[in-house]
């Protein structure tokens, strides 16, 4: 029996410990939290943190595993790189994991390949910040280099706002080391997101989104993705050519990457991120669904060395969204109520909150409450929804 070793437990993680267990896979289980929801999936469970290399590494050879996985995690991914590089599993390189995983590593490498990047630099206290900020032209990204879901992300329109966004940066970094960019203007709606697909070296799926954006209280946390991406083929194809050569210039051989791109009016593209994993709120759900391409098995089945091949089937014409459940304030909740005929459109739900539990502000991606899986008959539909979603769902909170 094959036995593979995932790192991260949970909700959103389910589905790739599920898909193991399905197949007849022996399942393995680390995480920090004592209550994580997959322990309960998982044929054992191990307490352990999952940037803990040295403690995963361990586990890994306790438990003779076949392959290593970091579902949707970006703190892990570089975990799982190194132990499979130490036992000789199937892996991409270590060091080019850490690159796109580390945000002041992956601007390096851009900049030293001579891929676009914006002006950057890091920090590891505002003294030094300070100095240096009047060389940026405003406004400015502040990010921990180490963050996921765009928590303690802020951007700066002008310097007395700096300090503010440093320490914010600052609280969520666990390296407490943060990274300063000059902004980019992107010359189309939506971000570009998703997630892609490597075999042998050579991108064989492309699952592209377009990636919808909160406008309260961190207006760079995603709310929801879309299919089909809205962006022209011109476009595409330049994803496609700057993707491959990013990976090509890591030596990526194998495995899910989910995008982050942006394209000004020059028509130059921006990698604002390349994570070395699946996506999180559910990507890799959606993705099937729309293009019946399963990404979760990809991924299981490449890490145990046992390959996938994607069928390659041109995508059903089909308009799938997905939306994260928040809140704006802090308190209980109360309800969510799905207004005006939008019921019938929902594909599925997965709620993390129940009625009565107390819930946050969504200023990151763990905040969130939930995902819904919607389904619309056109485009237009579709973006309606997507513009102005809290007019079909409301969730209430005292």
């Amino acid at each position: 029996m094959k036995k593979i070793l995932l790192l991260g437990g949970s909700t959103q993680q389910i589905p790739a410990i599920e898909y193991a267990n399905k197949k007849g896979y022996y399942t393995v289980l680390c995480d920090y939290l004592p209550d994580n929801p997959g322990q309960h999936v998982a044929k054992v469970f191990y307490c352990v943190s999952t940037t803990d290399k040295e403690a995963i590494l361990k586990v890994a050879k306790k438990e003779k595993v076949d392959g290593i996985v970091a579902y949707a995690s970006d703190p892990a991914a570089p975990t799982a790189a190194y132990v499979a590089e130490q036992l000789g599993l199937p892996t991409n390189p270590f060091s080019s994991v850490e690159i796109l995983t580390f945000k002041d590593k992956f601007r390096t490498f851009l900049k030293e390949n001579h891929f676009n990047c914006p002006k950057a630099q890091s920090y590891t206290s505002f003294e030094q910040a300070k100095q240096d900020i009047e060389n940026f032209n405003f406004p400015v990204m502040v990010k921990p280099i180490d963050s996921s879901g765009s928590k303690g992300v802020s951007k700066v329109l002008k310097l007395e706002d700096f300090e503010q966004a440093f320490e914010i940066a600052l609280e969520h970094s666990r390296s407490q080391h943060i990274i300063v960019e000059e902004f980019i203007v992107q010359d189309h709606p939506y971000m570009i997101a998703g997630d892609c697909f490597v075999v042998d070296g050579q991108v064989t799926y492309w699952g592209l989104l377009n990636s919808h954006r909160h406008k309260g209280a961190n207006p760079y946390v995603p709310i929801g993705t879309s299919y089909p991406i809205y962006i022209s083929e011109d476009r595409f194809n330049l994803v496609k050519k700057e993707t491959q050569k990013l990976f090509d210039c890591l030596n990526i051989k194998f495995g899910a990457f989910n995008v982050e791109i942006m394209i000004d009016q020059n028509e130059q593209l921006y990698f604002v991120e390349m994570g070395p994993r699946n996506g999180g709120n559910m990507i890799p759900d959606l993705l099937f669904m729309a293009t019946g391409e399963d990404m979760i098995a990809a991924t299981i089945e490449s890490a145990l060395g046992q390959g996938y091949t994607f069928s390659q089937d041109k995508p059903h014409k089909t308009f799938i969204s997905t939306y994260v459940l928040h809140t704006e304030q802090t308190g209980r909740l109360l309800d969510i109520k799905y207004k005006e005929g939008i019921e019938g459109k929902i594909l599925k739900k997965i709620l993390y909150k129940k009625n009565g539990e107390l819930v946050q502000r969504f200023y990151g991606s763990n905040k969130a409450l939930g995902i819904v899986f919607l389904n619309f008959n056109n485009q237009q539909e579709q973006m309606d929804f997507v513009t102005k979603p809290e007019q079909w769902i409301e969730v209430i909170v005292e």
